[in-house]
């Protein structure tokens, strides 16, 4: 992301004002509309495409910046923020956009994320990122596909980046 844009459109599906499993601490989580994965057990289906464009809840990072941080004062514990979904990463320039605004002002930042991704988004929302959540389906390449509709390759490649 060349230039900072506050103006960035997301779309929002739903924001939990305290979170306590998706990452340390109290946190904030935002799930975002959007996945390219098809998992048979996936538990927010919901979120993989609205069922109709005028549900969906469109914010600026700036606004969904200004209803999270009103919450700051209960994240303790190295709480914060996590975004989530469907998968975040679908909406890569809003979400970087939206930690680049929480950093600023020294909130935890997490990417709860099945990291199916090129690797250069994992690097780019990773300046601002202090946690990612990776969730691998299966270690099994033909076995993973069966349950998401694609191979895990990415998502290896992604873990292994990451640990560099």
């Amino acid at each position: 992301m060349s230039n900072p844009n506050p103006n960035i459109k997301g779309r929002i599906h739903s924001f939990e004002s305290f979170a306590l499993v998706d990452g340390p601490g109290v946190r904030c989580a935002v799930f975002l509309y959007g996945c390219a994965l098809r998992c048979k057990f996936c538990h927010n289906p919901d979120t993989w495409c609205p069922s109709s464009i005028s549900q969906t809840k469109e914010m600026t990072a700036r606004e969904l910046f200004d209803k999270a941080i009103r919450y700051k004062p209960y994240w303790k514990n190295n709480g914060g923020i996590t975004v989530s979904g469907g998968e975040p990463l679908v909406q890569l320039d809003f979400v970087t956009e939206f930690f680049r605004l929480m950093k600023k002002e020294g909130v935890h930042t997490c990417v709860d994320t099945a990291a199916n991704v090129e690797p250069d988004k994992i690097l780019r929302v990773a300046q601002y990122t202090d946690l990612f959540l990776v969730d691998l389906k299966a270690m099994d390449p033909l076995l993973h596909k069966k349950l998401c509709g694609v191979e895990n390759r990415k998502t290896i490649e992604n873990i292994r980046l990451l640990g560099e």
